[in-house]
């Protein structure tokens, strides 16, 4: 017995090839599962920054660093089981799931390679039906009383928040107890998964700022209970070093803009400085990031937009009692704990219309075009 899905597929490129990718709408068939495998049909999925990334082939061709002729992508989502193979047993056809990319995982469980992205051999919900193992879902809660579009949304950015958040407030209080600093100042540059994690800073007593260009975005960000600002108000806020030491007329823009900032930053922190900087951005506010950090304080990524190399002065950071925290999405204990607490405490995304699976190749235009909000959601089997 066979499954026939409709999918929309990655090919890889051609060595040096630069161009964006487009995906390839095409039927595959998938075989019964075996093991731990299962089948399930997508409900919804949420279109994710590694899904661009992957189509821009930037930082890497995924197909090729998968030595596979095409990958199917799309690690957020809620999926329904359709069938079980012999091993699963936690599992049943008919349960709705969230998909949970930590695929290829190390001694601890704490994932290495993610779910339809770099795992080998791994499809995503940019299809009608798809093979995967038991390890790479979450059981939803039983009649969950949340729309299951904000689930798919929840699925990627909430629980690599959750993972982040836990560490980076954590390594905080270690320096900095309750009774010492009550309510810490916490900003963000970045998208959804950094909406995510000020959302729940803020719900931990924290005040949380987020910077967008977007006016759209930005009154997605205010109706989360975060305070928004306006990142255009510091048009030149991009540090490129070689730019900077050439460019006497991009220099004086620039630190206009860095000053501008920093101004903004000393009047909503009562000059206390920003005890946890949440960048997803990196290189062209590094610089930035670290001026505006307090004492003690905390930079926090699980991701890596714009610059994958970093730089900075030890002795002052050592000084200045900075610390630096890396997260790759997280373990399955933290996936549980993060369903669990938004069940409870109503901590989901407000998620985009979901438009249907046709639009797909659209959708995904859009978001490379920044013409989405933070959660661009698709409707693949919807109920």
């Amino acid at each position: 017995m066979t499954y026939r899905a409709r999918v929309f597929a990655l090919y890889a490129g051609t060595p040096g090839d630069t161009l964006d990718a487009e995906l390839v709408d095409e039927t595959i068939d998938l075989p019964r599962p075996q093991g731990d495998q299962l089948i399930a049909e997508p409900i919804y999925g949420c279109w994710a920054g590694n899904m661009t990334h992957a189509l821009q082939r930037r930082p890497a061709d995924i197909c090729r660093q998968r030595n596979e002729p095409k990958v199917v992508l799309g690690n957020s989502g809620v999926v329904r089981v359709l069938d079980v193979g012999p091993d699963v047993r936690d599992l049943r056809p008919g349960q709705l799931c969230l998909l949970f990319s930590a695929s290829v995982l190390d001694a601890h469980g704490y994932p290495i390679k993610a779910f339809a992205y770099d795992a080998p051999g791994t499809m995503g919900c940019l299809a009608t039906r798809m093979l995967l193992r038991a390890h790479e879902l979450l059981a939803l809660p039983d009649g969950t009383r949340h729309d299951l579009a904000r689930w798919a949304a929840f699925s990627g950015a909430s629980i690599t928040a959750w993972s982040n958040w836990e560490l980076a407030f954590g390594t905080l209080r270690l320096q900095l107890h309750a009774d010492e600093l009550p309510a810490p100042h916490v900003w963000g540059w970045g998208g959804g998964t950094t909406l995510a994690t000020l959302d729940l800073a803020r719900r931990h007593g924290c005040r949380t700022v987020q910077l967008s260009a977007d006016p759209g975005r930005r009154a997605l960000i205010e109706r989360a209970g975060v305070t928004a600002l306006a990142r255009d108000q510091f048009p030149a806020l991009a540090f490129d070093e070689p730019r900077f030491a050439s460019d006497l007329a991009y220099r004086r823009a620039y630190l206009d803009s860095e000053a501008a900032f920093l101004r903004e930053v000393e009047r909503r922190t009562g000059g206390e400085g920003v005890h946890v900087f949440v960048d997803y951005i990196g290189q062209p506010v590094w610089r930035a990031t670290l001026k505006a950090l307090a004492r003690q304080g905390v930079v926090t990524t699980a991701g890596w937009k714009l610059g994958m190399s970093l730089g900075h002065l030890r002795a002052t950071e050592c000084i200045a009692r900075h610390q630096f925290i890396h997260t790759h999405f997280a373990r399955r204990s933290q996936g549980l704990a993060a369903v669990a607490w938004a069940e409870a405490h109503d901590w989901l995304p407000e998620a985009d219309p979901p438009v249907a699976f046709d639009r797909v190749p659209e959708l995904a235009r859009a978001h490379a075009d920044g013409r989405t909000g933070f959660y661009p959601i698709f409707a693949v089997n919807p109920l």
